[in-house]
């Protein structure tokens, strides 16, 4: 049984990410752990004022968000057959993939971002960086622009 640890935020409900699923499923046993960090809304697309209603400060509202694309996520996985299950991490993405690997072992990190341009994650180079820090290898997913979220 291989294990999969996933890194996403706004890319948790993409075609890309559904279809990398489905191949390591198809391919060999897999479990996998979905991390998605806290990412404050100021660096994401839809911005801060979109989700105000969700909690009274960008912490939380940023945890919010993070909560329910995961949610949403670990509902449509599991559809697909997948064994899988994950929480909210860190807002810094290496933090939340160092507290995870304290408690999930991973054969692989598969990180799913934005297109380039858009992807502050791919500006700060996530994937080089999380192959320095840890000995896993490390995957990159870029999810195709507009056509790719599901409703």
């Amino acid at each position: 049984m291989r294990h999969c640890l996933i890194v996403a935020n706004q890319t948790l409900s993409t075609d890309t990410l559904s279809a990398a699923v489905e191949q390591r499923m198809a391919a060999e046993p897999h479990e996998f752990h979905i991390v998605a960090p806290a990412t404050p809304l100021d660096d994401q697309l839809d911005g801060p004022g979109a989700y105000a209603s969700l909690g009274p400060s960008p912490a939380d509202r940023a945890y919010a968000v993070a909560a329910q694309r995961l949610e949403q996520a670990l509902e449509h996985l599991r559809t697909l057959g997948a064994t899988v299950d994950g929480e909210v991490g860190d807002p810094d993405v290496l933090e939340a993939v160092r507290e995870a690997l304290q408690h999930v072992a991973a054969d692989e990190i598969v990180v799913s971002t934005l297109p380039h341009g858009l992807s502050k994650w791919l500006r700060r180079d996530l994937p080089a960086r999380l192959r320095k820090v840890t000995d896993v290898p490390v995957t990159q997913l870029t999810a195709e622009q507009d056509a790719d979220a599901r409703a």
